[in-house]
């Protein structure tokens, strides 16, 4: 897999500059632009994205996959979750992917990403995958409650174009080698709050139970203290502390 990178000093959203601005694609070519600030961060949903200029890893790739059928589109959400986490691993322990696509060190944000994806018929026809990477950040002024960045955990700065590198190679990988299998076994593996009774918070209040998997398509399955099955979509439920 080649990586045509680019890099620009500022963009109001990197999804969105690749979107409109991303030029021609060439086969077998992942697009990836990186910015040093983004006035118009997003994450998940109505999420913004705290990012200090020149400090962190802001990023989008655009792919064509080739491979994966539009009811099948999760499983690219995992094979960026895992380039994510092994990049991690060689800088912290205790890494992990919080459902479904968040990278946490213990209970903290480190890594979000948002994925826009367009279909063609049954197919995926392009996927945009966008990610903030708290690196060199020592201070956060957000309202957010649990971010942390490697030099927090290291206690000092981190060559972001070396990670740049090592989150390619990783993505690159799991691309060329495409194992859907492993892929999601690896991903279940790998997950926040695997083992164990925690609290959750759904539309009729917090409660307590197991994680039991995350499906194929990318419902979380839970099984509660009453030993009843709950199966939910994206923003169906929340994390408790």
């Amino acid at each position: 897999m080649y990586f045509e990178v680019r890099h620009i000093d500022e963009t109001d959203s990197t999804n969105r500059w690749l979107k409109t601005e991303g030029g021609e694609w060439k086969e077998n070519t992942v697009k990836c632009i990186v910015a040093d600030y983004q006035t118009a961060g997003k994450g998940c949903g109505t999420n913004s994205w705290e990012s200090e200029r020149g400090k962190n890893l802001l990023l989008s790739m655009l792919i064509h996959p080739n491979k994966v059928a539009a009811a099948d589109q999760f499983i690219l959400s995992m094979v960026n979750a895992l380039a994510l986490k092994r990049t991690l691993d060689n800088y912290v322990s205790d890494i992990t992917i919080k459902w479904p696509n968040d990278i946490y060190w213990r209970d903290k944000k480190i890594c979000g990403t948002l994925i826009e994806t367009t279909l063609q018929g049954s197919l995926i026809k392009d996927c945009i995958i966008g990610t903030g990477m708290n690196i060199n950040q020592q201070v956060f002024k957000s309202d957010a409650p649990n971010p942390v960045s490697l030099y927090q955990l290291l206690g000092h700065e981190v060559n972001r174009e070396e990670v740049l590198q090592q989150l390619l190679d990783n993505f690159g990988a799991l691309l060329d080698e495409w194992d859907a299998d492993n892929i999601r076994a690896s991903y279940r593996q790998q997950l926040y709050r695997r083992e164990g009774l925690h609290p959750y918070r759904d539309a009729d209040g917090t409660f307590e139970a197991t994680l039991m998997t995350v499906e194929d398509d990318g419902h979380l399955l839970l099984k509660d203290t009453e030993g009843r099955v709950r199966r939910y979509a994206f923003k169906e439920v929340s994390f408790a502390p």
